[in-house]
C-alpha cells in the first residue's frame, strides 16, 4: 500500500510538472514514477503522506503565507543593510533550540530558515540548529531561538507532527 501511495504521489508531481494529460506524457510519467518508486521508496519518509489531511493542509496553507511575509520582510532588511553603508551588522553563528521531533519537520524548519535572507542553517545536531545570522541582536540563546525559530516552528509542528 505504501508503495502505491508513493507511486501516485510521484505521478501527481509528474502531471503537475508537465501540465499535460496526453497519453504519451502519462505513459512516460507512469514509467518514471514506477522506476523512482522502485529505486527510492526505502528513503521516502513514511510519515510524509500524513500531511495530506484537511487539517494539516490548512496549516500548510497558513504556513506558506507566514513564510512569505517573513521572507519579504527579511529581503527588505538585507537590501537596506546592503544599501546603507552605515547600518551596523554583527554576523555570527548562533545555536538555537527546536522542539520539533521528526527529521522531516527539522529539515523543513532548517530550509525555512535558510530561505529567509539574512539567515543560513549550517548544521542540525540533535535538537539544536546552528544558524549563521547576518545581525545578531542578542546574546541570550532563548531570545535568539524566539526570533529565528519560533515564528516557523509552531506552524511546522502542526503540519508535520
Amino acid at each position: 500500500m505504501k508503495r502505491f501511495v508513493h507511486f501516485l504521489l510521484l505521478l501527481g508531481i509528474w502531471i503537475l510538472l508537465t501540465w499535460s494529460l496526453n497519453w504519451q506524457d502519462l505513459l512516460v510519467g507512469v514509467i518514471v514514477a514506477f522506476i523512482v518508486d522502485l529505486l527510492f521508496s526505502d528513503i521516502f519518509p513514511i510519515y510524509a503522506v500524513k500531511v495530506f489531511t484537511p487539517k494539516r493542509l490548512f496549516w500548510l496553507f497558513i504556513y506558506v503565507w507566514v513564510f512569505l511575509y517573513y521572507m519579504v520582510k527579511a529581503n527588505f532588511d538585507v537590501a537596506y543593510r546592503v544599501l546603507n553603508i552605515y547600518m551596523p551588522i554583527r554576523p555570527g553563528i548562533v545555536k538555537v533550540r527546536t522542539r520539533l521531533k521528526t527529521d522531516m519537520s527539522r529539515t523543513f524548519l532548517a530550509n525555512s530558515i535558510t530561505l529567509t535572507p539574512g539567515t543560513l542553517s549550517v548544521d542540525i545536531v540533535g535538537d539544536h540548529i546552528y544558524v549563521h545570522w547576518i545581525n545578531i541582536v542578542s546574546d541570550d540563546p532563548a531570545e535568539e531561538t524566539e526570533i529565528i525559530v519560533r515564528r516557523f516552528e509552531n506552524l511546522i509542528e502542526r503540519v508535520f507532527e
